[in-house]
């Protein structure tokens, strides 16, 4: 499972990195005024490069600054803000039809893969929460299992 997680943790990075450009896109028209849902969307993509990078990257390399607690508050955070962005961006922007304008279609492809993002914390999170719950069982703060000790 836990490698399945991180290929899906990969997936989510590729997934952020792409909301990040076109949310950035959807902003660059703007010189002053710039609707908040839009500046809020590009928060929630850079946030969630630095959560994918803490909770990936700090068991392996940093293992002093990685606590478990921490890593579930932060992943529900996530998923709160991405839901609660892509309502926003969905209803802000909703259109059934975009006529070839690329600027409404960047709007919905952004809506689209903060939908997709929001399901990939949302599998963390509650994967990350069972595991907790169940005690940590077989593994250790850096996520690799634990050796057999004997009998």
């Amino acid at each position: 499972m836990e490698r399945f997680v991180s290929i899906a943790q990969g997936v989510a990075a590729v997934f952020a990195v792409i909301e990040l450009g076109l949310t950035s896109y959807l902003v660059s028209p703007f010189r002053w005024g710039t609707p908040s849902i839009l500046g809020f969307m590009l928060f929630n993509s850079i946030w969630s490069l630095l959560v994918l990078a803490y909770v990936f990257l700090s068991p392996l390399y940093f293992s002093h600054l990685y606590h478990n607690v921490a890593a579930l508050v932060i992943e529900w955070i996530t998923v709160i803000f991405w839901f609660a962005g892509s309502i926003a961006l969905a209803s802000y922007g909703a259109t059934s039809s975009c006529g070839g304008d690329s600027f409404c279609g960047s709007w919905q492809a952004a809506t689209a893969f903060g939908f997709f993002l929001w399901a990939l914390f949302t599998f963390f999170a509650v994967v990350h929460t069972m595991t907790f719950l169940r005690g940590n069982k077989g593994h250790s703060a850096t996520g690799q299992p634990t050796p057999y000790a004997g009998a």
